[in-house]
């Protein structure tokens, strides 16, 4: 038999939890009532004689009794945490107070009271209510009377009004205009009291962003813009780009064309950049501005108007790049060339077996640190010097001849009349494989300069319009002029690129190497007619060919024609959907990632994600999932808190996805933190270098070498030394030990590969696709970077640049300056002037900046003609500094 349970009589001893809560609250307030001081008693006591006043008929009685009222509200004095204690004592007659509103004819009392009401309305805000806002409006919107309760009133009205506009839309009401000038008042009352952050959220909220640029001044636009742009990262479309234009605007409207162009940059809009050039009231800002163009690969003569102006177009083109960077190795003592050797430190690695030093891999990979270690140096210990030159690349085997060979362009990195003359030698070799090499190497050679002479196109196009030419020779021409023209969308390369790509007689890699170069000459443009060549490739292609390890470079192309793009290549996506083949997937992916990159947009994210969480089948293509992985990574690096979310997940996928997706996510992790050798991330990937998958270490290692590339991280180099002892018997992983310690001292230390300029604002196109290239080659190292096709890793020339400061007097020759250079600080909607840099030191220009570094002028003799202080900047002199010298 069941026993029901009895339930106990209801008793007032027994509580249920709310009317438990009900006593409690109601003996709180008894108690409250009994401890009331005599001051606060008294207190009590006037506040119900004026409300009782105000109950009384005469008008003027009202008026005498809202003063009083008035004054014992303002007069109150109390902590910042505490309600004021007139504003706690007239919560019970809150209701009274608003019938009285509804009953009195007298205008003047009526706003009076709204007044009264509307800051009593704030301290008892009831939910959906919303009287702060109502009362405000019947008493008045009058800047005076807006700002009469203070800032947290104003704060409080801000967001009853926020709200109020939220549900006015969501209802598809049209009266909002009352909204947006109650809201205009608040922006005024905002930007005069150093809340400007508030007034952008505020307008932002009503998505009228762009009325701020007239409420700034001369003191506030500063720090306006600055949150502006430290917020659009994370806003969702459109509003990210319009809260860039309104800064850009508001930049320009200053007369700041050195802060407006990079925005100008960012939104794409060359009209935008014309007009930031057009604004300059100088010569030397145009030079400053040329400069910032020469570094983000823009390159737009037709702003000079004076053809004459050789200096200025030097600028624009980066001719002295090579110049001032050996000054700088001169200053650094860095001009002695580095043996692979110097690099290695054989004598430091504890091996006991000794290796075959003069096997045709241990020189591949030599040839390979050689050239990344003396680039842009124009001198060596196996390629420059007369006699050792062609004995080195006959040192090498097959394809190596050519990386051999190749590497001559990366030596003379920007030297384009020595490089020129070093390389031609080769170019009438009668092997193939080293003519191809010296082939490969003029396009290297004018990577990031552009060359008046034109010499890459016209030693190159010859090479690829000859249908005799060999095939090694065709797909060195056509990878060295890609690499040559990228980013420059030159119309008459293009025309000699999409032949190649439409022939379906030529064979897949050089068509893919084509449909790649081709995405570099026209990053970023959405180029139709490129993407539409590309597609009827892709179509017409059998589908044994497009199982070739290359056919993944042709989807690349085509993502990189959209590259920051968004959301312009629906069509595109649709036509893809089409192809039956795994590669119409692979290359839909990669658009979405390349459209996507640096955006930081999490929604996105998300999507690729999900990819990468499934569980795929053995005979599936898994190459999508790899891009997806290194889509997370692509997307969330432009943004400090998507970098650092990102790498958490990739600790998630790495201990829980499939083995293609475990290599990937190091080669992802490199590209979130290139050239910046964060200690977690480096003991993240040296653990992942002892993986018992070979591929998964192969990619950590490599990873290894982008993560500290040119910045000759110790602590990295003696894990290195290690791997180097520990693979001593496994070739190709020594051969990639190799490689990433090439990588490490790149430029002897002075180079960067990341892809983030200007104070980690501008994302280079060109140098993000140098980066992504190799990466992309990385995740099947064992059927391209490993075997044949290790001439891919050359393609990391667009990313590389010097990480220097170099200041120029106004005559555009170096001059050395006292700078601050130490850890960047962000200061966004800090107030008074903070510091933006932390634990710095004093250096005199040239001086190198690491990726998180930021230098400030440390002199008032020179004001620079730029706020961010990176690569070329040019100084003039402070008239106020010698003014104060000679008083002295």
């Amino acid at each position: 038999m069941v026993v029901k349970k009895s339930t106990p009589p209801a008793s007032d001893d027994v509580l249920n939890p709310k009317t438990a809560a009900e006593k409690l609250t109601k003996n709180k307030a008894k108690d409250e009532q009994d401890e009331l001081s005599e001051e606060d008693q008294q207190l009590v006591s006037e506040l119900e004689m004026i409300v009782e006043r105000l109950k009384e008929p005469s008008v003027d009685i009202h008026r005498v009794a809202l003063e009083n009222l008035n004054n014992v509200i303002r007069s109150t004095t109390g902590s910042m945490t505490s309600v004021p204690k007139p504003l706690k004592y007239l919560k019970t007659h809150y209701e009274a107070l608003s019938e009285l509103y509804d009953q009195w004819m007298d205008e003047t009392n009526k706003r009076a009271l709204a007044s009264i009401l509307s800051l009593l309305g704030m301290a008892y805000d009831r939910e959906g209510k919303r009287d702060c806002l109502k009362y405000r409006l019947l008493a008045g919107i009058e800047d005076e009377l807006i700002s009469e309760w203070g800032h947290e009133y104003v704060r409080h009205l801000a967001m009853e009004v926020g709200e109020e506009y939220a549900l006015k839309i969501e209802e598809g009401s049209d009266s909002t205009d009352y909204l947006i000038e109650t809201a205009l008042k608040v922006v005024s009352f905002c930007m005069k009291h150093n809340a400007e952050a508030d007034a952008v959220d505020l307008l932002e909220e009503l998505d009228r962003h762009e009325l701020i640029a007239d409420y700034v001044t001369k003191e506030t636009f500063e720090r306006v813009c600055l949150y502006m742009i430290s917020c659009a990262p994370l806003l969702a479309p459109p509003s990210d780009m319009g809260f860039l234009a309104t800064a850009r605007k508001i930049y320009h409207k200053f007369g700041k064309p050195s802060q407006s162009l990079p925005l100008s940059i960012r939104l794409g809009r060359q009209e935008l950049i014309k007009e930031d050039w057009d604004s300059c009231s100088s010569r030397l800002e145009k030079a400053q501005l040329a400069f910032i163009m020469a570094r983000q690969q823009i390159h737009m003569p037709e702003l000079i108007e004076d053809d004459e102006d050789e200096e200025l177009v030097a600028c624009m083109n980066n001719t002295n790049l090579s110049k001032n960077y050996l000054n700088l190795a001169r200053d650094l003592e860095l001009l002695d060339p580095k043996s692979p050797e110097d690099i290695y430190k054989s004598h430091l690695e504890n091996t006991t077996v000794e290796a075959t030093l003069d096997s045709a891999r241990h020189n591949l990979a030599s040839t390979f640190v050689n050239a990344f270690v003396n680039a842009g140096y124009g001198t060596d210990k196996l390629m420059t010097t007369s006699t050792e030159g062609k004995d080195w690349i006959f040192k090498n085997k097959d394809k190596g001849m050519l990386s051999a060979a190749a590497s001559l362009g990366m030596i003379m990195l920007w030297d384009v009349d020595m490089g020129l003359t070093q390389i031609d030698k080769y170019m009438y070799s009668e092997d193939d494989t080293v003519k191809a090499g010296a082939i490969l190497a003029i396009g290297m050679l004018t990577s990031s300069v552009y060359d008046e002479a034109d010499a890459a196109k016209a030693l190159l196009t010859e090479y690829i319009a000859d249908e005799n030419s060999q095939a090694i020779i065709k797909l060195a021409a056509i990878s060295g002029i890609g690499i040559a023209y990228a980013g420059t969308n030159r119309e008459d390369i293009i025309e000699t690129l999409l032949p190649i790509i439409s022939d379906t007689d030529v064979t897949i890699d050089i068509s893919s190497i084509a449909a790649l170069s081709a995405g570099l000459v026209c990053i970023g443009s959405g180029n139709s007619d490129v993407s539409s060549v590309i597609l009827q490739a892709m179509m017409e292609r059998l589908d044994s060919e497009l199982n070739h390890k290359y056919a993944r470079f042709m989807a690349l192309g085509l993502g990189l024609l959209y590259l920051g793009t968004q959301d312009q290549y629906d069509a595109i996506l649709e036509t893809l959907k089409a192809i039956t083949h795994p590669i119409g997937k692979q290359s839909s992916i990669l658009m979405q990632v390349c459209a996507y990159a640096g955006t930081g947009n999490v929604l996105e994210i998300q999507k690729l994600l999900h990819i990468c969480a499934e569980h795929l089948g053995e005979k599936e293509d898994q190459l999508p999932q790899a891009f997806a992985v290194l889509g997370v990574g692509l997307i969330s690096m432009g943004e400090s808190i998507g970098s650092e979310m990102s790498l958490r997940t990739f600790d998630h996928l790495m201990q829980y996805g499939e083995p293609y997706v475990r290599r990937t996510v190091p080669l992802a992790m490199a590209i979130v933190c290139a050239s910046n050798p964060l200690v977690g991330v480096l003991d993240t990937l040296n653990k992942f270098s002892h993986d018992n998958d070979k591929a998964v270490a192969t990619s950590a290692i490599f990873s290894m070498g982008i993560v500290g590339a040119g910045t000759n991280n110790a602590r990295l180099a003696q894990l290195l030394r290690q791997l180097a002892t520990y693979y001593h018997k496994d070739p190709d992983m020594l051969f990639t030990v190799r490689i990433a310690q090439g990588l490490l001292h790149m430029g002897k230390g002075t180079m960067t590969i990341n892809p983030y300029h200007h104070d980690r604002t501008l994302m280079s196109h060109t140098a993000l696709a140098g980066l992504l290239i190799p990466i992309v080659a990385m995740i099947n190292a064992e059927k391209l970077i490993m075997t044949d096709s290790h001439f891919l890793l050359y393609y990391l020339v667009r990313a590389m640049y010097p990480r220097f400061l170099i200041t120029l007097d106004e005559n555009l020759e170096s001059v050395s300056a006292n700078v601050r250079v130490g850890q960047a600080v962000d200061v966004v909607g800090q107030v008074g002037r903070p510091k933006t840099i932390t634990g710095f030191q004093s250096h005199d220009t040239p001086v190198l900046l690491a990726h998180s570094e930021r230098a400030e002028i440390g002199t008032e003799k020179y004001i620079p003609l730029t706020t961010v202080l990176e690569g070329f900047v040019i100084l003039t002199k402070n008239p106020e500094y010698e003014e104060e010298d000679e008083s002295k």
